[in-house]
């Protein structure tokens, strides 16, 4: 059997999780006997490719130049379907929402579904954007829709008319584990002072602003801890003006970047790990922080149970108080904490990228028979 991946997800993301979910399958299922696996990325931006096994991509890295890589970018699209009609696989797994048929039309095409948040939160996204209209397009070309939870099954089945049968669900796994953590001990952290942790973007439906206003509406929360969060840039104006007006001061609330050893270590560190979103596909910063001995508290809404299950305690992430008072409940009791904990190592047992890769070759597999 032989298997390709297009270049779209591998020439517009340098780091991410969609690039990152199909390096670690492509590189698994190529070990699969009888298999033939390609990633055909003529000119591709995606560090991750320059770490799986060599001959499983067919391309070269672009040059750092943003005009030619976008340049590249489109003839790189031209060439990789060419590319893919040369090799004449008999599956291709679409790596993006692209509008039009790449590589040749006898291949069963599979599609991956990471969420709906276009298309449930459009006023998230410029009017521009196309990505609900290119995904709808996909999915109806595709002979099988791959979800990467139950709940964005349920809603690709009803937003986008997708027969149940057409589709099916399967997790994925993560990669900051505690070998990482370990050796980020030696990091320094920017506070002595227990700290809750917020992980990512922070605009829209991630509900970072709702976070804000639970921490400071509670006097224990705002006086014995602060809030750190990691990664999605600097605070913007509008964040910068929220935490202004809500009479929180620069060593209150700290954004840092860096890298996995650092994010490693302030799951390590911090008194709870909070997921204030409206809204996910999936959701792997919980599963990291369980992965550190980090208890999570987090929303009701969406995959987010279906993720967590019982090792984190749960909130309204509308209601500020119901929020407020979760976090409370966690930083209040140390038996809770260590329940939370011990529930967590066991719920991370469901989710790994060996199950994930091993459940996708099965989908392929029956595709071609």
């Amino acid at each position: 059997m032989k298997i390709a991946y297009d270049s779209q997800i591998f020439s517009a993301q340098v780091y991410g999780g969609v690039s990152r979910y199909f390096c670690e399958i492509a590189s698994r299922i190529a070990k699969e006997p009888d298999v033939q696996v390609s990633i055909t990325a003529p000119f591709y931006v995606n560090a991750y490719l320059e770490d799986i096994p060599r001959g499983l991509v067919s391309g070269f890295r672009a040059p750092k130049a943003i005009h030619l890589r976008l340049l590249l970018r489109a003839l790189g699209m031209l060439i990789g379907d060419w590319m893919l009609r040369a090799k004449d696989p008999d599956i291709v797994h679409e790596t993006y929402y692209f509008p039009y048929r790449l590589g040749p039309r006898r291949a069963r095409r599979v599609l991956t579904i990471y969420d709906m948040i276009h298309e449930k939160f459009p006023s998230n996204f410029p009017h521009a954007d196309k990505t609900a209209r290119y995904k709808a397009l996909a999915a109806e070309r595709a002979d099988h829709v791959i979800c990467i939870s139950e709940s964005t099954r349920r809603d690709a089945i009803d937003i986008l008319g997708l027969h149940p049968d057409k589709t099916s669900v399967i997790y994925l796994g993560f990669d900051l584990t505690n070998a990482v953590g370990e050796s980020a001990g030696v990091l320094g952290l920017p506070t002595n002072k227990p700290f809750l942790l917020y992980v990512g973007n922070r605009g829209g439906y991630k509900n970072f602003l709702g976070l804000l206003e639970a921490y400071t509406t509670s006097a224990q929360l705002r006086t014995a801890y602060g809030l750190i969060c990691f990664g999605g840039g600097a605070f913007n104006m509008d964040e910068q003006k929220a935490i202004q007006k809500l009479g929180l001061d620069e060593g209150q609330v700290m954004q840092l970047g860096g890298s996995d050893q650092l994010l490693a270590r302030l799951y390590e560190s911090a008194s709870v790990f909070v997921y204030p979103s409206l809204y996910e596909g999936f959701g792997i910063p919980p599963l990291e922080a369980m992965a550190h001995d980090c208890p999570v508290v987090c929303s009701n809404t969406s995959s987010i149970p279906e993720v967590v299950a019982d090792a984190g305690e749960y909130f309204d992430p509308g209601d500020i108080e119901s929020m407020r008072a979760a976090i409370e409940r966690i930083v209040e009791s140390d038996s809770y904490r260590n329940t939370l904990i011990v529930k967590g190592r066991e719920r991370l047992k469901s989710f790994s990228w060996d199950r994930c890769a091993a459940e996708t070759y099965d989908i392929y597999t029956k595709l071609s028979e």
